[in-house]
């Protein structure tokens, strides 16, 4: 039967609002469902408009029961989030769109977001500075830097400026204040780099810098390093419509997220409803634990959403996690966090909702919610959502909600059922299976070596480690020979006699993208400040201005600074491969011995090599956990019977109580730090931008260049074709990542990329990282597949090199896609199982597009880059169940020819190869927009065939 969808008049705390009422859907089902099916239920009611949304999709959300795992169903977020890293191509994506309409006649104003949307550059901020010295050059990278930085106002001493003045020397020479010996004559830059407010920087040395300064350092050189970036962000908030820009040094895009931009009820138009957003990073889903549906998507698919398109999914199942029990007085956030992760991972819930509930919900605050909210894409589901309860609201009083706010947030979810009351368990929706997780079992965990699902218990950390080093190289095997296991290796630092051997702490970063979101695993970190190794790179990148606010008014941040984690800024740093290089001296001695030195960080991805490439083994743990590791040095320690290097106090000694923390954290977490928050975003407008209706590239730029998506353009689209005697460019086997397709990172000085920037008469101390030219595909393309860990089966060796068949010759991988594309040969990869998985990366689907590549053959596709293959026209396609490239002994030397059959819904290739073998596989696109999108070459020639027709 037909649902009537009408607009009810509704007054809501004195406000005058128009809502959607679902419980006037006539339904009795509506109680049933599950709050994050609730949310869809009112998107779909509000955008029902007969085209993009039927009433057809409004039944099928609403009998969710029946129709779950079945029907397709659109979803309208009410705003679109990006960070730099991915937002970046999405932006100069819409800027050619521009250009390509225009030159087919149409309007290029025509082309703006139609969905709100937020830019927040947090992921460009590297660590030039830390522990007191300069790490790197301040390098311009994109801009001049003939003088003074971006900041304002007179210069301000420097507490140790008169030991800046000084000279300094070492292999390359010395140096005195204005000068360099070793600056190169006639290269056109300043022998040394002068940023007002600071004093003079050698660009060859390692310089003191005072501990106060170590963030506004950072933050200085960051602004001139990607002045080109932040230049074009500036000109898309005043070209397009409905675009505004967070700049950098605010605070990690989930932060403030969190913090500045969630709503929880969206007021726009006369109209009230539920916020929800779609992000372009895969922990967006950080926002479910404000009661806010949300969840990551490609890049491609978040530019679709920008222009007015629904986000089209499967009408997932809902799986109910339950928390019962008490949380041990040692457990953080991160430990439950694991222990979630670990039941849902076994459970199997890929790609399905997962929504908590249960009497345990009442210990979990909103930032405990939000921590574990945040892993959810760990465990493959869509989103894990948290529905607003009195907790939330008292997190809220908290921040910059007014009352009046507040009241009408909480009337109007209480009148259409999206408020919730744990206690009441009639209010327990139905589920489509429920996983109970009992609080009392769970201990403290970290993960590693290499992976974050291979979870260990804080108190097994020391043999598991030893297993590894005796295991063969794999997941979690080093296979260090048994006489070589007990090697030392001694070095100077600074002057100072040190010893290294294997599991030593090399590296320890409290970082932004997981756990800096949570007050007491931060304040626990603070409280546990001792002694380390002055060798061990430290680092501190909070996820905004408040972390460090809170962590100051509580005390804590002296401490912290004392121990060598200080402020470097805020951004993903450490996260995204941004480390600081190591001392050459341990860089040294790790060689020498051949040692499996260790990283250990409170992020959520640490794949091998990630950090950095002599560091082999890497831990995700909590804050206190990073902290208690880098004062024991090692970690091959048992910490329930040995005491911290150095001190005869033993962890328990130094981990306050959880009523220590909610008192501190109540007392600092506060308004005022919200209301800061929001005052220094202010500063955006004082950066210049072009004003122009098109983009005036610049020919000369190596950040931002126009990709030849639409190159070619038409108003007539090509369909489905057969591909003809392709090569396989890549051979692969199991869990290729998207690190391993699209990594992020320093640019290697001998990469394919690096050639090309060096052709431009950049020096590498120029070449910045692959996250801040994301912008320019000439380098993201050569970036493609370029990572030291790929392991391509056509070579047979690790490295970013594959062979060019026809030639018999081993090269880099975009060297011979060059080649092949000269010649007119497509390209195919194969795989095995789970291709694509890890963090969200539009550019490992672009990427391989621009390198020629029509089609990918695996076992088992990771489900969200599956959908970004299909929306750049690659077409996804699976082998049989039970066959495989060995099974069908396949060399990926043959020749391959596809048929593909112009149908509705393609089901069905069939390949031929040049030995005579045929075989079938199945195309995994889901509906009838997927095959559209496909038949199109993808996503964004779909919407500016569309524009122009």
């Amino acid at each position: 039967m037909p649902i009537l969808i009408n607009i009810m008049y509704h007054n809501i705390s004195n406000h005058d609002q128009y809502k959607f009422h679902l419980s006037k859907t006539g339904n009795p089902g509506l109680k049933r469902l599950p709050f994050s099916i609730r949310v869809l239920l009112e998107a779909a009611i509000r955008k029902c408009d007969g085209f993009y949304v039927k009433q057809e999709d409004v039944q099928n959300i609403l009998n969710w029961e029946e129709r779950q795992n079945e029907a397709e169903v659109p979803f309208s977020p009410a705003r679109v989030l990006l960070q730099d890293f991915t937002g970046i191509p999405a932006m100069v994506d819409l800027a050619a769109m521009r250009d390509a309409v225009a030159k087919n006649g149409v309007d290029p104003t025509l082309i703006n977001p139609k969905c709100p949307t937020d830019l927040i550059v947090d992921h460009s901020l590297q660590i030039d500075f830390s522990k007191c010295a300069i790490q790197n050059a301040p390098n311009p990278g994109g801009g001049d830097v003939q003088g003074a930085g971006p900041r304002s106002g007179s210069a301000r001493p420097s507490p140790r400026g008169p030991q800046l003045g000084t000279q300094c020397g070492s292999r390359h020479g010395s140096c005195a204040k204005g000068s360099c010996s070793d600056t190169p004559s006639g290269s056109g830059r300043p022998p040394a780099v002068q940023i007002e407010n600071t004093p003079l920087l050698c660009p060859f040395h390692l310089q003191p810098v005072s501990e106060q300064d170590t963030a506004l350092r950072n933050q200085e050189i960051e602004l001139i390093r990607n002045k080109e970036r932040l230049q074009f962000f500036k000109w898309c908030s005043k070209a397009f419509k409905n675009v505004s820009v967070v700049p950098p040094d605010i605070g990690s895009v989930h932060q403030v997220n969190l913090e500045y931009l969630s709503q929880v009820v969206q007021e726009g138009e006369g109209f009230i409803y539920p916020d929800s957003v779609v992000g372009t990073d895969s922990h967006t889903t950080m926002i479910n634990g404000l009661g806010i549906l949300g969840w990551g998507v490609g890049g491609i698919e978040t530019e679709a959403v920008m222009l007015g398109q629904p986000v089209s999914l499967t009408l997932p199942q809902v799986v109910g996690c339950k928390l019962v029990g008490s949380i041990s007085t040692l457990a953080t956030s991160i430990d439950i966090v694991l222990c979630i992760t670990k039941h849902l991972r076994q459970a199997g819930i890929g790609g399905k909702f997962v929504e908590f509930f249960g009497p345990g919900m009442s210990q979990l605050s909103a930032a405990d919610r939000t921590t574990i909210a945040n892993m959810c894409p760990e465990y493959n589901a869509t989103i894990s959502f948290f529905p607003v309860d009195d907790t939330t609201l008292k997190h809220f009083k908290q921040t910059n909600f007014t009352e009046e706010r507040l009241e009408l947030l909480e009337a109007y979810l209480k009148a259409v059922k999206l408020f919730r009351s744990y206690d009441d368990q009639a209010e327990d929706p139905q589920y489509s299976e429920v996983i109970e997780v009992n609080l009392s079992s769970i201990v403290p965990y970290v993960s590693g070596p290499k992976r974050p699902q291979d979870r260990v218990p804080v108190t097994c950390m020391k043999e598991d480690f030893l297993n590894c080093l005796n295991e063969k190289v794999g997941f979690k095997g080093f296979h260090i020979p048994s006489e070589k296991q007990d090697t030392v290796v001694p070095f100077l630092h600074e002057g100072t006699k040190y010893t290294l051997s294997h599991g030593s702490v090399v590296i320890a970063a409290v970082i932004s993208c997981t756990n800096n979101c949570n007050p007491s695993v931060m304040l626990t970190a603070g409280h546990k400040a001792n002694a380390m190794k002055p060798y061990i790179r430290t680092s501190l990148a909070p996820g905004s201005g408040m972390v460090t606010h809170y962590l100051n008014a509580s005390g804590v941040l002296p401490y912290l600074s004392k121990l060598g984690f200080e402020v470097i800024g805020y951004g993903c740093a450490t996260c995204v491969g941004n480390t600081a290089p190591l001392p050459q001296s341990v860089v040294d001695a790790i060689k020498q011995g051949d040692l499996v030195a260790c990283g250990v960080l409170s992020g959520s991805r640490h794949f091998e090599g990630r950090l950095c490439d002599c560091v082999r083994a890497n831990y995700l743990a909590s804050p206190p956990l990073v902290v208690a590791y880098a004062i024991a040095g090692t970690i091959g320690i048992d910490f329930e019977k040995e005491p911290l290097d150095g001190t005869e106090l033993f962890l328990k000694d130094l981990w306050p109580s959880k009523e220590e923390l909610h008192h501190v954290e109540e007392n600092n977490v506060v308004a005022s730090i919200f209301r800061e928050l929001r005052s220094r975003i202010t500063f955006w407008n004082s950066m210049d931008a072009p004003d122009a209706v098109l983009f005036p590239w610049d020919p000369k730029s190596t950040y931002i260049r126009c990709p030849p998506f639409f190159n070619r353009l038409s108003k007539e689209v090509s369909g489905l074709g057969s591909i003809e005697n392709a090569h396989a460019l890549l051979f692969l086997g199991d869990k290729v990542t998207t690190d391993h397709i699209s990594p992020a990172g320093s640019i290697a000085r001998v990469s394919a990329a690096a050639k090309y920037l060096q052709s431009k008469r950049l020096t590498p101390r120029e070449f910045n990282s692959y996250g801040a030219r994301r912008g320019n595909d000439a380098v993201m393309t050569r970036g493609t597949f370029a990572s030291i860990k790929l392991q391509n089966r056509l070579v047979g060796k690790t490295g970013p090199k594959t062979l060019h068949i026809p030639s018999g010759q081993m090269m880099d991988v975009f060297e011979a896609a060059e080649r092949y594309q000269r010649d007119g040969v497509p390209l195919i990869i194969l795989a095995g199982k789970e291709y694509g998985s890890g963090s969200s990366r539009d550019w490992a689907a672009k990427g391989p597009y621009l390198l020629g590549v029509r089609a990918v053959i695996a076992e088992s596709f990771a489900k969200m880059h599956k959908n970004h293959l299909v929306s750049m026209g690659i077409a996804p396609l699976q082998f049989l169940p039970g066959q495989s490239a060995d099974s069908l002994q396949l060399s990926g030397k043959e020749r391959f020819s596809i048929s593909m059959l112009e149908v509705e819904r393609i089901k069905c290739f069939v390949f031929q190869t040049s030995t005579g073998k045929s075989f079938s596989v199945v195309a995994l696109f889901e509906n009838k927009m997927d095959v559209t999108f496909y038949k199109h070459g993808g996503i964004l020639k779909y919407v500016a065939h569309s524009m122009l027709q």
